[in-house]
């Protein structure tokens, strides 16, 4: 399988707000309580959200191709737009995310190698990223490639407290 990256654009935003409910939704539903997880959702993917972030220089999307079919996306936050650890040295990876039916096929390694050719290429020292605690798949894919933990934050879904776990690759 032949990855292919194409940065987002504002005309993206549909595309986008349907790859991350759909991709959220697979991965956090039956785990968070209906109402607070369907608000969330309507919140933090709406179209109005999405193209916001979608404006800020500080913030790049990309989404991740197998030939014509989008399988994935991610998000990197610089500066200001990092959502916790405000380093310039650093990048934030906020969302890494690949629809369902492409899970296991070595995509997210593939999204990972690709999003740290950008974060050296942009000369920074580290990576960093939020997981939350009850994920270990997540946590294990992330520590086999090096992450380590440094720390926690708190992270809503809804009036739900969650707790996740902050990684960090230093390049």
């Amino acid at each position: 399988m032949k990855l292919d990256f194409r940065q987002c654009e504002i005309s993206d935003v549909d595309a986008l707000v349907k790859i991350s409910k759909d991709t959220f939704v697979d991965a956090f539903e039956k785990d968070n309580d209906p109402v607070d997880f369907q608000n969330y959702i309507q919140k933090a993917f709406s179209p109005g959200r999405l193209e916001s972030e979608l404006k800020n220089p500080d913030s790049i999307f990309y989404f991740v191709f197998d030939e014509e079919t989008l399988v994935g996306y991610y998000k990197l936050n610089m500066g200001k737009a990092q959502t916790d650890v405000h380093d310039e040295d650093s990048i934030e990876l906020e969302r890494i995310y690949v629809i369902q039916a492409y899970q296991g096929q070595k995509i997210g390694a593939g999204m990972l190698s690709h999003i740290l050719h950008l974060v050296k290429k942009l000369g920074k020292a580290y990576l960093w990223l939020g997981v939350w605690e009850h994920n270990p798949k997540a946590i294990r894919f992330y520590q086999r490639h090096g992450f380590q933990k440094f720390g926690e934050h708190p992270y809503y879904i809804g009036n739900d407290k969650q707790t996740d776990w902050l990684l960090r690759l230093d390049l």
